[in-house]
């Protein structure tokens, strides 16, 4: 079973809308999803219950699939059947090229 990593970057409070934000990332194996946050609270509310808050809000979206955010997957390369590694040596022999010459 893989483990959901979440990373919650430059919480801020916002005078105007009375709101904490913040920029939630929540990683696992297949992809990085990057959700804009915000909740409403009073500026007087502690740093822990702010960030559970942008968490569990991230997570909801997360799990809905709705909303904004920006993902990154995961990929591995895959060899390419059948082929060998490219070689530039071996191909500029066929020309002529030694292994002592120098290209330009």
């Amino acid at each position: 079973m893989t483990q959901t990593r979440i990373q919650i970057d430059d919480v801020t409070y916002n005078a105007a809308t009375q709101c904490f934000e913040a920029s939630v990332t929540i990683q696992d194996a297949k992809y990085t999803r990057k959700f804009p946050c915000a909740i409403e609270a009073p500026i007087t509310m502690d740093f822990v219950r702010a960030s559970e808050g942008l968490k569990k809000q991230a997570l909801r979206q997360n799990e809905g699939g709705a909303g904004l955010y920006s993902q990154m997957h995961r990929r591995v390369t895959e060899q390419r059947a059948g082929r060998q590694r490219f070689d530039a040596r071996s191909w500029l022999s066929q020309f002529g090229f030694g292994a002592n010459d120098k290209a330009a």
